[in-house]
Formats: C-alpha cells, structure tokens, sequence
C-alpha cells in the first residue's frame, strides 16, 4: 500500500516540517494555503497532521491563526512556513509574521507553546532580537548533547545560531550562514552519520529547486554538496527531512491537485544517500512512499448523521441513493446550504468530521462552517465516491450545528460522520 501523492488534499496545505516525536507517531506542521486564493498575504490558520505509518494521516485540526497572536500585523494573514520542537515535556512552535503592516519590514519570529504536540497551543510573544525584512522560514534543530539551534531567512540571506534552554531566546547573536550556494529561502538542518546538512530553495526563476550544503558544525561554515530536488511543477518549494523506523524521507510540496502555486498540497518521496554521505536525487512520484507497519490502530468513536435530519436552502434537495439511504444534491448553486444540527461532541474537543459524498467534477469543494465558525473550503477529489473531512472543535452534547455551502461545483452529500478525538 502506498501513500499517493500529493499526501493530503481535503485542505490546501505547504511548507511542511516533519518530526518524531516520543510517541512513535510523524507529525507535519505545515502552512495553509486559504482557498479561494488571494496571494501570500491570506495564508493563515496553522494544521498539523500526524501519522505511523505514512499512509493514514490524521489531521490534528487547527492550532494557531492570526487572530490569536496580539502581537501581530493588525490585517492578521502572512502566516508563513513554520517549525517545531520539543524540550523537557513542552512543545515549542516557531512561526514567522510580521508585527506590522509593513509586512516585509516587521517580521519577527513568533513561538506558541503546548504540553501536548498537536493541540493545546497558546501563542508567548516571539523572539527578541530576531526579524526584519524578510527574515521567515524558522527552522530549530536539537542536536544529540542537547544543544538547540535556530536557522531562518529569505531574500538570499540565511542566519543561525543558538538557542537559551528556554527555547525563546538566543545565546549570543545571530551569525550567517557562509558557503550556500544561491540561497533564497527554506532552510532546514538535519544531522546523519555525525554530518550536519543544511537544505534550502534556490533562486531559479518561478521554479526553485532544492540545494544542499554540510559541515562539521550545526553553524558551519557550510561546504555546497548541489541540488537534491528539482522543480516540483510550482512556483516556490520548501521542505523538511526526517528519518522514520529506518528510512530517510523528504516532505515537500508541489501544486497538483490545484495547477495554482498559491494552493500546494503536501507530498512525500524517499531519500537516499551515497557512500560518501552526498544525497541522491530525489524522484518525485505520483504513488508516493510505501506504507511502514503501524505502532497502533486510531480508536475514535464514530456516529453517522443521515442528511435527511438536515435543513436543506437554496437548490439544495434531498433524493433517494441506490444505497437507499438519502443524499442533498444540486449543491452547486452559491446559495445552496444543508446543515446539520443537535451533532453529538461527546465532552467537547477537537473531533474529525467526515463528509461522504460523490460528485463528477474534478476539483468541487464545499465550504464547512461550525457553530457559526468558517473552517475553510474542503476538497472534493473522488468522483466515484468517497469522503473528504477536517478536525474542528466541537461544543460538549448534542449541540453542535455543521452545514456546508456550495457554489463550488455539484456535489452529492450523502451523509456525515463524527470522529471525536478527546
């Protein structure tokens, strides 16, 4: 069983930041790409997904916005592409945004934290000291003694340095990061083998590939080793490497799904190295990574929810299935809306809903609104049927009311299914 590429496609997401962490489980913090598109200003409202076995992967739901963050650019919006880390039981998430309309001029460093890796986040301030124009992509690499290091940069200029044992502040300054070959953007460090390697996007014009470059020092100087992806078939790429029960891989983006460089979906393709430690080309493939044996199986509780216990507006209506259950369809009008209500959250918390549903254009979506709250369009990419689903929050009891609008192509709902989550 493999994966298929691009990994995750019910919402648009890039930039992604692989971790394992102590429970065995891969975890991706990646951007989001907000849908319909307006540029880079609109990403916003951070994801996580996780997984253990490379194939499954579970979307955690949303754990940071601009809203959140006091600090930052009053417009809210330029959430870029983010990092993790993890010390002494606390989970340190590092993301740039600017502080102020200026938006290329303010960016500062900012960092949420957490007890638990995917949930929980409350957003501490950013970094002192840290920012300026164009000085993005954090990235924060904890070596074998312990030692933590911060890399981040854009606009040619990469800077790292180290990390205080709160995770929040830097020991001494910032220094560059000498011997990248035409650096742009996305660095991201990695150790194999007692080598420390840096990776990052060039400059090629409109279809940046990924270099390389290693050391004997987390801070260089850096020796250039050449470039180990090429163009993904989208405008930017950005990427992370993490080794997972064995075996190395790279986690990048391209724009399949969409054909649109401002809505990317996350992919996963195998690395593999030489004798002499130089990284091989990557191949970037449609089926993806094979599927690793899993540490445990999901155990959420599941409820069904038939559409006909739905309101139903617009050109929406209800008609009986082959399955002979019911389903809305016509859900291609804008104003067309079916809404579930009295869904169970079981004590509240975060919990998966499930859209199952059928449809014959490519790329319909449906745009998911909560108790009131936007959650974002979701993909519809299966036209023989299937199912398309984001983690949101729900309110304890049978109180939760979940509808979807369309005006995104015709789709047909044939039901919802809940899986809470805690």
């Amino acid at each position: 069983m493999n994966a298929k590429n691009p990994i995750i496609a019910s919402i648009f997401t890039a930039d992604p930041s692989a971790h394992v962490w102590e429970d065995g489980r891969v975890y991706i913090y990646a951007s989001h790409d907000m849908d319909p598109p307006r540029g880079c200003d609109l990403m916003d409202r951070y994801h996580v997904f996780s997984s253990d076995d490379l194939v499954n992967w579970v979307d955690e739901g949303e754990i940071l916005r601009s809203d959140d963050v006091s600090w930052g650019r009053p417009e809210g919006g330029f959430m870029w592409a983010p990092d993790c880390a993890h010390r002494n039981g606390t989970y340190y998430f590092y993301y740039p945004h600017p502080s102020g309309s200026d938006w290329n001029g303010t960016w500062k460093i900012g960092v949420a934290t957490s007890d638990k890796p995917a949930s929980g986040f409350v957003d501490r301030g950013y970094i002192e000291g840290l920012g300026g124009f164009a000085m993005i992509d954090p990235c924060v690499f904890q070596d074998d003694d312990g030692r933590a290091y911060m890399y981040y940069g854009g606009g040619g200029v990469c800077h790292g340095g180290e990390l205080n044992d709160d995770m929040m502040s830097i020991k001494g300054e910032m220094a560059d990061m000498t011997g990248l070959a035409d650096f742009h953007e996305a660095a991201w460090t990695f150790k194999r083998d007692g080598v420390y390697y840096l990776t990052y996007a060039d400059n090629l014009h409109d279809n940046n590939r990924m270099r390389y470059a290693t050391s004997e020092h987390p801070l260089g100087p850096w020796t250039y080793r050449g470039i180990f992806l090429e163009p993904t078939g989208c405008s930017t790429t950005h990427g992370s490497v993490a080794r997972y029960k064995g075996q190395w891989y790279l986690f990048y983006h391209n724009q399949a799904v969409s054909g649109q460089g401002n809505l990317r979906s996350v992919c996963i393709d195998e690395l593999h190295f030489d004798e002499d430690g130089a990284i091989r080309m990557v191949q970037q493939t449609e089926e993806g990574v094979r599927a690793v044996q899993a540490d445990s199986a999901e155990a959420y509780a599941r409820t069904f929810y038939a559409v006909n216990d739905c309101k139903m507006n617009g050109d929406a209506s209800i008609v009986a299935t082959e399955r002979g259950t019911f389903a809305v369809a016509g859900m291609q009008g804008a104003s067309s809306s079916c809404e579930f209500r009295e869904v169970d959250g079981g004590n509240g918390g975060r919990a998966t809903l499930a859209v199952h549903y059928t449809t014959h254009e490519r790329l319909a979506k449906l745009r998911l609104v909560v108790n009131g709250a936007d959650y974002s369009l979701l993909n519809a990419l299966r036209a023989e049927g299937g199912q398309t689903s984001l983690t949101v929050r729900l309110d304890p009891g049978a109180v939760n009311t979940v509808s979807f609008t369309g005006g995104c192509g015709e789709i047909v709902i044939e039901g919802l299914s809940v899986a809470r989550m805690e």
